[in-house]
């Protein structure tokens, strides 16, 4: 029932939101906006429209994804779909070097002399090559306070792709969206379109039922009641990981993490693997793909031997999977900012750099009666030490600026009075 009503509301704002004719190119928008739901399944989702005519999209997202990609297998008609033909523009910015040949007759994702890409399914680690391709786009901007008008974007890079690759995604959804730091990807598409600088703004909603926001473009990020957050971020440098998918530097985004904190106390660990080697391994990482913070064995032992120590007054309960550390949800007073448990930090370039993350973000409600430590083990092999999770960045805004390579975060927004939740979606166009 709760996935129900959620894509209910979600179509709902997106109906409104499209039902407004496409703008005329003469307008130049500040900001693309994008609303975002939590689906049950922990995976976040946003909804475009896309192909003539218009049908809309849902797709999963993953915020390191280098492209985006569509199952064309089922259902895929337009009269606006162009494949991409072999050592075009097209093919370079998509850094494609095969061309192919499809011995079936001409179709959506099979077309002669087209260059090829592979699609990745993040979600299970499921790769398949597909057909690189365009078609049109249609997504609403923004002037920070409320959405405006629906903007359309001609030829829009994606990956024609096929329906086994859906295995594991959000009921409904028909592909994944790529926020990486590629040309291809969607923000950089959409600041190619409107020149934009290559920036984009998520804030995800902890619940089902009400979306979050992603804005493509420049600020203000204004939200209900009256909370102006565009100069509420504290900055970091985002860092490369030299080694990503098929050659490639990584496109996902690292942070440089140097220590960890739980009520002021120093969680002792190695901090070597803190940092990114030669081969890509190691170092901080944020993801929508992962619902929980996955750390490296040694630095979730340490976490939770230190919380543990901490708390060791309060009484755990059993286990609860994927979580091993739980308690009494009746341990716990209830604040604005969650349970009230102390703060876990992440120390970043300085002392005075601190991404703080209070009950909210630190702890999941798995019951009524039962709250979790909200991080999981990734073992002794993990090849990213830690991995931010979905739930460590709801509530919270983040800033990606690829054009400078830094990263704006704002901690938790529930302290502020309002919450991920309250963007007006409502059109003032």
């Amino acid at each position: 029932m709760a996935a129900s009503t959620s894509f209910s509301l979600f179509s709902s704002i997106l109906f409104l939101l499209f039902s407004i004719s496409i703008a005329s190119t003469s307008f130049t928008p500040r900001s693309l906006v994008l609303p975002v739901t939590k689906h049950p399944s922990l995976q976040y989702i946003i909804q475009i429209h896309q192909r003539t005519p218009l049908v809309p999209v849902n797709l999963t997202v993953d915020l390191g994804g280098w492209l985006m990609w569509v199952d064309c297998d089922r259902g895929f008609v337009s009269s606006s779909y162009k494949p991409a033909r072999c050592r075009s523009a097209q093919c370079s910015l998509a850094k494609s070097i095969s061309c192919g040949k499809c011995y079936l007759p001409p179709h959506p994702g099979c077309n002669n002399y087209t260059c090829s890409l592979s699609a990745r399914n993040t979600i299970i680690q499921l790769s398949s090559g597909g057909e690189v391709t365009s078609d049109l786009v249609s997504v609403s901007s923004t002037n920070g306070f409320n959405s405006t008008r629906a903007l359309s974007v001609p030829n829009f890079l994606f990956i024609c792709s096929s329906t086994f690759l859906l295995e594991g995604l959000a009921g409904g959804v028909t592909g994944m969206a790529g926020f990486g730091r590629t040309r291809i990807s969607l923000p950089s598409q959409f600041a190619a379109a409107f020149s934009f600088s290559r920036k984009f703004t998520m804030c995800l909603s902890g619940s089902t039922g009400f979306p979050g926001v992603i804005f493509s473009g420049y600020g203000p990020y204004h939200f209900l009641p009256n909370i102006d957050l565009t100069n509420s971020l504290t900055y970091t440098p985002l860092l490369i990981n030299p080694v990503g998918f098929a050659g490639e530097k990584s496109s996902e985004y690292f942070i440089g993490v140097k220590s960890i904190e739980f009520n002021s106390k120093t969680v002792p660990l190695n901090t070597t693997l803190l940092k990114i080697d030669s081969n890509g391994n190691g170092g901080t990482k944020i993801s929508t793909v992962n619902p929980y913070t996955v750390l490296e064995t040694s630095i979730y032992r340490a976490l939770v031997k230190t919380f543990t120590s901490e708390l060791g007054n309060i009484p755990r309960v059993a286990a609860v999977a994927p979580f091993e550390v739980c308690y009494s949800s009746k341990s716990f007073g209830s604040t604005e900012l969650g349970p009230s448990v102390p703060s876990i930090d992440l120390i970043l370039q300085n002392k005075k750099v601190i991404w703080r993350m209070f009950g909210a973000n630190s702890m999941v409600v798995v019951t009524e009666e039962v709250l979790c430590l909200g991080f999981v083990e990734g073992g002794v092999e993990a090849e990213t030490a830690m991995v931010i999770g979905g739930h460590q960045i709801e509530d919270n805004l983040l800033e990606f600026d690829l054009a400078t390579s830094r990263l704006g975060f704002s901690s938790t927004l529930l302290g502020r009075n309002t919450n991920c939740a309250n963007f007006n979606f409502t059109s003032t166009a």
